[in-house]
């Protein structure tokens, strides 16, 4: 059983637009999944694609219709970390547009040079 790590009060509800790297991200019985590593987003077109997550075991991707909330000190997804999707060059067959379009803009991220 995983611990409630949630800090009770989150703060007030943030766009995407000013959501920043490092902010924990919580599962929704509360324990800790990791941070915001970076938001995928199509600024121009106002479209939010997802999160990149920094987990104890890696990178995870949260689809924009994965996420609960975004909130001044902490984000909300609906999955644990175990069930949030991976990047990588192969996208996985049968996963809906928007998840498939995000989780390849979470690993084109990953790869570009820094």
């Amino acid at each position: 059983m995983t611990q409630n790590t949630a800090p009770e009060d989150l703060g007030a509800p943030v766009s995407y637009l000013v959501l920043k790297d490092g902010t924990a991200v919580y599962d929704r019985s509360g324990a800790q999944v990791g941070t915001v590593d970076h938001v995928l987003a199509d600024e121009p077109a106002n479209l939010f694609h997802g999160l990149l997550i920094k987990t104890g075991d890696g990178h995870r991707f949260a689809a924009g219709d994965q996420v609960d909330g975004l909130y001044e000190h902490g984000v909300i997804v609906a999955e644990p970390a175990a069930r949030l999707a991976t990047p990588s060059a192969d996208t996985p067959a049968g996963l809906a547009e928007n998840r498939a379009t995000g989780l390849k803009r979470a690993w084109d991220w990953l790869i570009q040079p820094k």
